[in-house]
């Protein structure tokens, strides 16, 4: 009788299939289980300098840190001022698009100031030409004038010239004034003292307002002191109301 045969001494399996994936060299068994082998791995400590750094790192985002924090909230509280910032600058540049120079001359001129008492005023008109240092003559003026807190006064003419430094509007052609109470003056000329808001005509003046009509051949306006002087001839109709009083 025939003894069966153990397959395993020989390490071969006539009826199975061989994988080539499990097969290893020497060579790598050792790398492989070098790998493993904890007494082989070698922990590298850091040296002084090392630390050093790690250490100035560490102080230093103490306080970064806390400063980046800082900065943050800052931003987010200036941030409206900053917008209301862009908004005034994107308005300042879309009024200079509209100025343009050309020939020695500027068409739609703005200029500023304050009377004795620190209130504004504002000169514009279509176009502006510097004659002089001092000079400028005017196309279709007008005189934006603020009296106080509640009163304001509204010059136009067809022509004009602005004595910048002494803060003279000598006004010409169809000049009208408009009072906020609802008083109207019409003169073919007036020079305009921006600095005292005195009004001087030379020239006929027709005037309608809340007290009654005049017409008369000159006129002193001392529009903050509330006097109003006419030179003769004239004519003056007061209204009913006023009459009464």
């Amino acid at each position: 009788m025939t003894e069966p045969t153990d397959d395993r001494d020989t390490g071969t399996d006539p009826g199975g299939i061989q994988r080539e994936d499990y097969a290893r060299s020497a060579a790598d068994i050792e790398r492989q289980r070098s790998i493993f082998d904890q007494s082989t791995r070698t922990r590298l400590l850091p040296n002084a300098e090392s630390l050093a750094r790690r250490q100035t790192i560490l102080r230093s985002a103490k306080w970064v840190l806390p400063l980046l924090a800082l900065v943050l909230l800052g931003s987010i509280a200036a941030w409206p001022a900053v917008e209301r910032a862009v908004i005034m600058h994107t308005g300042t540049m879309a009024q200079m698009s509209r100025v343009r120079v050309k020939s020695g001359s500027m068409l739609n001129p703005t200029y500023r100031g304050l009377d004795d008492h620190d209130h504004p005023y504002m000169v514009t008109a279509d176009e502006a030409r510097q004659i002089s240092n001092e000079r400028i003559d005017l196309t279709n003026a007008a005189a934006d004038i603020l009296l106080d807190d509640r009163n304001w006064l509204y010059v136009t003419a067809r022509d004009g010239v602005y004595i910048q430094h002494s803060q003279l509007l000598n006004l010409t052609h169809d000049v009208t004034l408009y009072r906020n109470d609802g008083t109207i003056m019409l003169t073919p000329s007036a020079d305009i003292d921006m600095r005292h808001n005195i009004i001087v005509s030379d020239s006929w003046i027709h005037g309608e307002g809340p007290i009654g009509t005049i017409d008369a051949g000159g006129s002193m306006l001392d529009t903050r002191g509330g006097i109003m002087l006419f030179r003769g001839p004239g004519r003056m109709i007061l209204n009913a109301a006023e009459r009464s009083n």
